[in-house]
């Protein structure tokens, strides 16, 4: 069983689909960078135990984008994620995230520990830092990015086909799961095809967090989180989980076959490997 979602908070609207029977304890998932809710269709066929919440992240998918003359920060992702959970009343739940959406899900877990009982967290061990002194040098190259980007125009794709096989390329991940994130990350509008998510994603960052800054979130998590990493996935992504291990108390980690998106591409592993952690 699958629903459309919709949540109207007060400066945007955040779209999703819902997963499964309400009525079952629910997971909150979020999804990587440029991908959408749809991430998590393939493993919620093997969760039926649970009523995934599948987010399209502001900007991303369904939602809608940041108002003019805004940008994305990382930790603006974190206030929209709780004004919805205060807008819906959700008093605790599972988080789960995969890749971006596991470093949004670390960095909420951390702050307000009250509301998550369990994370998981896909591909991504907490925030991507840099060191202090390459600050400079961050805000320099965000801010001629985002001029850069405010005086191009958009391109559009011009085949949904050719989309396809240039995500599953670029991403190393399987045809049908590429399929599925482009079919919720492009409209047709009178003939012309457009990509939903915002351009203004693909812009630098303004600042990365420190080293230091990132331990101080994950060692303020409380709750029993499970990392699961893929045996190809990125390779940054296996250096940084050894760097972090002691920062997380109550820390189960588990690797399955698979590459960047192995929840999608091998979902049943993987989802294996959650209900066992659940349980």
């Amino acid at each position: 069983m699958q629903q459309d979602l919709e949540f109207s908070l007060s400066n945007i609207t955040l779209r999703g689909i819902g997963y499964g029977d309400p009525s079952k304890p629910m997971i909150l998932a979020l999804h990587g960078w440029l991908d959408n809710a749809l991430s998590f269709q393939p493993i919620a066929d093997y969760l039926t135990d649970y009523y995934i919440v599948a987010l399209d992240i502001t900007g991303h998918g369904l939602s809608t984008h940041r108002s003019h003359g805004a940008h994305y920060h990382l930790i603006d992702f974190a206030y929209d994620l709780h004004e919805l959970v205060e807008s819906q009343g959700w008093q605790s739940f599972i988080l789960m995230g995969h890749s971006m959406g596991g470093i949004i899900s670390t960095i909420y877990a951390s702050c307000f520990p009250e509301y998550v009982s369990r994370l998981i967290s896909i591909e991504s061990f907490g925030p991507m830092t840099k060191d202090t002194q390459s600050s400079p040098t961050q805000l320099r190259e965000s801010i001629l990015s985002r001029l850069k980007a405010q005086q191009t125009d958009a391109k559009h794709p011009n085949s949904i086909e050719r989309t396809i096989e240039a995500r599953a390329k670029v991403g190393d991940i399987k045809f049908e799961s590429a399929r599925l994130l482009i079919t919720r990350n492009i409209r047709e509008e009178n003939g012309q095809l457009f990509f939903t998510t915002d351009r203004r994603l693909r812009t630098s960052s303004s600042l990365r967090m420190t080293e230091p800054q990132a331990e101080a979130f994950m060692r303020n998590i409380q709750c029993p989180t499970l990392v699961i990493t893929g045996d190809h996935g990125y390779e940054s992504m296996r250096t940084i989980l050894q760097n972090r291990l002691n920062w997380v108390e109550n820390l189960t980690v588990a690797k399955c076959e698979g590459y960047h998106h192995l929840h999608m591409d091998n979902p049943q592993p993987v989802a294996e490997k959650i209900v066992g952690f659940l349980s």
